[in-house]
């Protein structure tokens, strides 16, 4: 290609070509056909006739089911209240219950309301739907966490790109302790949209402030550490790992039951899912599977200081060899060249605009 410029353009319209095709894959492939696999649902009843009648359900569902049977009305309440079954069955020739926990996933309770509401319906009676643990007024879907958790991925991710693009001349322990005050001030932030601002957590905001320092931290750790390894391609591989992977895995909108294999697989482990989860089991649960959660942020933090740790060590050597480089005595003063000031001033002006198309390439993303 004989135009430099043209081919400065075209080298950098892979990274956007490659998210549009990593975000369509991503988010089309989780949400745009959602089908239950594997829905925990309960019937309530310990009778011949209860027994039968959660077989019925479970071979008319195939694998979109996974029907259990229990004793009573309060140990299905138990079993949704820990997040167990999506929906609880109570049969009534009269009046039969619904039993659902929506702040655990709206969607979720919607799925098993559109089953079981064709099975009273030819008893010809009509189904009560009671909501054992719904959200607060102020997020009546329940899905205020999910785009709290895009407000602190999107603050934590496009700091990054300062800390490590721009930040590069500074040592690894300046840009760690920046990424650690970058945490704080993004976790800050969220915790007043979720408490002041929006109203989404109406107690335990200092919970949610620690879940999402810990969410926020392991992101800028890792990025920050990621940057010395893969300079320009860091942007790519922080869209991969926090918006695609972690969005769609988050459970923010359909959990694992309502989506295939590999996103349900991630939901597991992966940060996005440890706050989402860890936040409504602090809000909404009683701190059922806090702990759990809140474990997964933190192996997801100490990943990100390993990878940072390996990131000053690789520096190190590096930054050695330059200050020897400086170190050395100084030949007798003479007239430097013009060209070859003039060199030196290029390879100046084009690192510090290779920082700036890095940062404002990853903030406009």
């Amino acid at each position: 290609m004989r135009s430099p410029a043209l081919r400065h353009v075209l080298t950098h319209l892979i990274t956007p070509l490659l998210m549009c095709i990593g975000m369509g894959l991503a988010y089309m492939g989780a949400f745009v056909t959602p089908e239950p696999h594997h829905l925990p649902v309960a019937v309530v009843g310990t009778t011949p006739q209860a027994k039968v009648f959660a077989q019925t359900v479970k071979d008319t569902a195939g694998d979109k089911l996974d029907v259990r049977t229990v004793a009573t009305r309060a140990e299905a309440v138990d079993l949704l209240t820990s997040r167990d079954v999506t929906g609880a069955y109570v049969p009534s020739a009269h009046t039969p219950e619904l039993l659902v926990a929506s702040a655990a996933s709206d969607m979720g309770a919607t799925a098993v309301e559109k089953v079981f509401t064709p099975v009273a319906a030819k008893e010809g009676v009509p189904l009560k739907v009671t909501d054992v643990a719904a959200p607060v007024a102020d997020d009546p879907t329940g899905q205020g966490l999910f785009f709290l958790l895009i407000a602190l991925s999107i603050g934590s991710y496009a700091s990054v790109a300062a800390l490590g693009a721009a930040g590069a001349g500074l040592a690894m322990r300046v840009r760690a302790l920046l990424a650690l005050g970058v945490s704080a001030v993004v976790s800050g932030i969220g915790a007043l949209l979720a408490g002041p601002v929006f109203h989404l957590a109406h107690h335990d905001l200092a919970g949610v402030w620690g879940m999402a320092w810990l969410y926020s931290a392991g992101i800028l750790f890792i990025g920050v550490g990621l940057h010395t390894f893969l300079k320009r391609w860091t942007t790519l591989t922080m869209m991969v790992l926090f918006v695609m992977l972690n969005f769609t895995s988050s459970g923010g909108l359909f959990r694992p039951e309502l989506q295939n294999g590999f996103f349900g697989a991630l939901h597991a482990f992966w940060n996005g899912a440890g706050f989402v989860e860890g936040i409504r089991s602090l809000l909404y649960f009683g701190d059922d599977g806090l702990a759990r959660h809140a474990w997964t942020l933190v192996v997801w933090l100490l990943v990100g200081l390993v990878v940072t740790g390996s990131a000053a060590l690789y520096e190190r050597p590096r930054k050695a060899r330059h200050a020897a480089g400086h170190a050395e005595p100084a030949p007798q003063p003479a007239a430097v060249p013009a060209p070859a000031r003039s060199v030196e001033e290029k390879t100046e002006a084009q690192i510090e605009e290779e920082v700036e198309e890095e940062v404002e390439e990853t903030v406009g993303v």
